[in-house]
């Protein structure tokens, strides 16, 4: 794990807000099917390699004063430590997934008992939602992905919820099957995203909405570089994605550089093993 830091430009110094987090050590990680394009049974993996990487993310987190949760992992269920794909936590209230693939659809269950022992309202879900994993609030809205995992209906049962703004957004690259793959949320006004893994529609409110947003190079993406999680001022980022780290420390956030590549050969980083808790 890396830290780097700069002096922020005058005027932009920036404040960190306390999270939150609920994550799932990968005890039963490994990969023995294929739900997406990182996932490849002929690679083997290494449990205890991913342990290791997620305890140091997990130390991370812990030292920059974050609250970390644990939801306890199931035998068999070998996504369960992509925490974010669990739900969604806004105002004390939790809106449960409803996987798209069978392997995964028990998760859903385990997670909603989770909020529920923990004082959330819980929300059965009505239509498919892969949680965080296509959830992310920006600015009091809720940026709402859809394409791959997650349906269009489930942002209309997110509306009737939460009393938010929901803004569906198309994903059109398999390889960023979730938002949280494509978009990271810098604080509570700006953003980085890749262009390239939304439809024109979608690019067009992008740009609409967050004009200075960091756009993040093709490189980036690949690695799960935005696949990243921060607290208005510091940012932890994969450790290969160096010209995100650059671009992040030149508007004024420190970054922390984190290696998840075990758990990356499940399709997962940094954000996906992050479900940050707002009660």
């Amino acid at each position: 794990m890396q830290t780097e830091t700069t002096i922020a430009p005058a005027g932009a110094l920036r404040t960190p807000v306390q999270k939150t987090v609920l994550m799932c050590r990968p005890e039963h990680f490994t990969v023995t099917y294929r739900i997406n394009p990182w996932m490849d049974p002929d690679i083997p993996t290494s449990t205890a390699t991913a342990v290791e990487q997620w305890e140091t993310l997990r130390a991370a987190y812990t030292g920059l004063g974050y609250g970390v949760e644990l939801i306890d992992p199931i035998e068999g269920l070998n996504d369960m430590t992509y925490a974010a794909n669990g739900g969604f936590t806004l105002d004390g209230k939790a809106y449960g997934a409803r996987f798209t693939y069978e392997q995964r659809v028990p998760e859903g269950p385990a997670y909603m008992r989770w909020f529920a022992d923990h004082g959330f309202q819980v929300h059965d879900p009505q239509h498919i939602n892969e949680g965080e994993g296509d959830f992310l609030l920006s600015n009091g809205a809720i940026l709402a992905g859809h394409g791959f995992r997650t349906s269009l209906e489930s942002h209309d049962e997110l509306r009737s919820i939460f009393d938010r703004e929901v803004v569906s957004l198309r994903l059109v690259d398999p390889a960023f099957y979730h938002l949280d793959t494509a978009i990271a949320i810098l604080d509570e006004t700006n953003i980085a995203y890749l262009p390239s893994a939304f439809d024109e529609a979608s690019q067009a409110e992008l740009a609409r909405r967050y004009p200075d947003a960091i756009h993040v190079a093709a490189e980036d993406g690949a690695v799960l570089g935005l696949n990243s999680f921060g607290d208005g001022r510091t940012m932890l980022i994969a450790e290969r994605a160096v010209g995100f780290g650059r671009q992040l420390r030149d508007r004024g956030y420190e970054t922390v550089a984190v290696d998840l590549s075990e758990l990356l050969l499940g399709g997962g980083g940094i954000k996906c093993c992050t479900l940050e808790l707002r009660r």
